[in-house]
């Protein structure tokens, strides 16, 4: 099952990147020190042969930016004609990165300062005027690579640095040899279940039912997996990279969503939902952190479901009896009997249900901390509220969905189908329309590179290329919601 499916179409590469990382064998290769792989589509990999390189909007930079797409980027604006340096110390044999901009650069989330320097060790990550426009990830090529990873998997991919971790293992950003295409790849060590006994050969299953059902399934708002590799000792997920972060960052960053933020993310959550639930497929850990989103920096993006860890096939006649989830996101039915009863795919619609309610008020509909009433309680009796003073703005339509998604009587409640066709949803047909265009967009032509412009200024105190940000990450502050009100400390 190690033979990967069609590339996902992550960036297209100029056409010194289509060689980039495919050279080994070449006898030139002895002459790369490094290599700069792009993170951003708008940026071209490189290879590091000479010892200082430049960046910037001048037209001497060795990485000139210059063309429509990144003109085009919000960001472009805060490009100085020499953005950054990156200098190999032959004699002190180390490299390092030199910021020229007062906007800043950041190394691995650090801003390095104008004027100042920051040792570049391998894997290390680099953004422009703003920690989150990650544009490149430094690969040292005499870097020992990590030898507890397969060769078989290190001969495909180069493995990068560390982006996620989990309670079944970590998450590696990783580049498939011979393109600029980048993934994430999981990986779940079987060492941390060896003492387990018989609980250990079940875990392997779950994990080859996970790798089995993400291999089949092919849709825009669920997570795409191009190659597993399974040895004695973990198991190697190569996962579709999803740059945008977790719903649930996204919430907390915003305080809360306006109505129609909250439907446009929701009606996608659904169509994923249900296009597992027509493949007899339960998810059974939905939460906010399951739900990730494709862009950074707006919520016009296309939602991706993830983590199936927890998933099984069911069919109308075998259904699920085995108990996760997290607690609250889980239906009253499975906390009631601890998962020892027959439940059904609607755990999912509850759980959607609460995801909902976060997305329009910024908190859980059941806390520990808001009522003496236990949480499991809570859940089970559904005593959740819709208090005015969170409430008031929010319409009884989408109050209505709730109440029928968050029924604590699954007979009762919504199937997925049920809740695509209740009103809130149904009836918006503008939110249809742009969900369906984010979902399949139109197919577009490739921009061709613009041509140099004779005019560019190359002095870096150009006033443009020098415009200020306001807070210490590059992003301009935002303490309000686009309806005025207040965003809501999260605790």
């Amino acid at each position: 099952m190690n033979d990967a499916q069609k590339t996902q179409i992550t960036q297209e590469c100029s056409d010194i990147d289509n060689n980039l990382l495919d050279e080994e064998n070449n006898d030139e290769d002895s002459n790369i020190w490094g290599r700069l792989l792009s993170i951003n589509k708008l940026f071209p990999s490189m290879n590091l042969i000479e010892n200082e390189y430049s960046l910037g909007r001048g037209k001497k930079s060795s990485i000139f930016l210059d063309s429509k797409e990144i003109k085009a980027s919000k960001y472009y604006p805060t490009y100085s004609s020499t953005h950054f340096k990156i200098i190999r110390d032959t004699i002190k044999k180390f490299v390092y990165l030199q910021d020229l901009s007062s906007n800043g650069t950041y190394v691995n989330g650090e801003k390095v300062g104008k004027n100042k320097r920051h040792v570049l060790d391998n894997n290390a990550e680099i953004a422009l005027a703003s920690k989150t426009n990650r544009v490149y990830v430094y690969i040292d090529t005499n870097a020992i690579e990590d030898s507890t990873i397969p060769p078989n998997v290190r001969e495909k991919y180069i493995i990068s640095k560390e982006i996620g971790r989990g309670a079944y293992g970590e998450v590696k950003l990783c580049f498939i040899r011979g393109t600029c295409n980048r993934f994430a790849m999981k990986i779940i060590a079987k060492k941390h279940f060896t003492l387990l006994g018989a609980q250990a050969h079940s875990f392997n299953q779950q994990i080859q039912s996970e790798c089995s059902i993400l291999h089949g399934l092919d849709h825009p708002c669920i997570i795409r997996v191009y190659d597993v590799y399974d040895t004695p000792n973990a198991v190697y997920i190569v996962l579709e990279l999803v740059e945008g972060g977790e719903l649930f960052d996204r919430v907390v960053a915003n305080g809360q969503f306006d109505e129609i933020t909250s439907k446009f993310l929701f009606r996608q959550m659904c169509i994923g939902v249900q296009y597992l639930h027509d493949r007899s497929i339960t998810h059974r850990d939905l939460k906010p952190e399951n739900v990730l989103l494709t862009l950074p920096d707006t919520n016009e993006t296309l939602v991706k479901i993830t983590d199936f860890g927890l998933s099984r096939f069911i069919n109308e006649t075998t259904l699920m009896k085995t108990f996760c989830g997290t607690p609250n996101y889980l239906a009253p039915e499975v906390l009631s009997t601890r998962g020892e009863s027959s439940y059904t795919n609607k755990v999912d619609v509850w759980s959607l249900g609460v995801i909902l309610y976060i997305c329009l008020v910024g908190y859980p509909p059941f806390s520990e901390s808001t009522s003496g009433t236990p949480l499991n309680d809570q859940i089970v009796q559904g005593l959740y509220t819709f208090p005015d003073e969170f409430w008031s703005d929010i319409s009884e339509t989408a109050k209505d969905l709730i109440r029928k998604m968050m029924c604590t009587d699954p007979a009762k409640r919504l199937t997925i189908a049920d809740v695509l066709k209740h009103p809130w949803l149904a009836d918006d047909h503008e939110n249809t329309a742009r969900v369906n265009e984010i979902m399949y967009p139109p197919t577009m032509k490739t921009a061709k590179r613009s041509a140099c412009d004779d005019n560019e200024d190359d002095n870096d105190n150009n006033p443009v290329t020098e415009t200020k940000t306001t807070s210490t990450d590059g992003t301009p502050p935002d303490t309000n919601h686009t309806n005025g009100k207040r965003k809501r400390v999260k605790h």
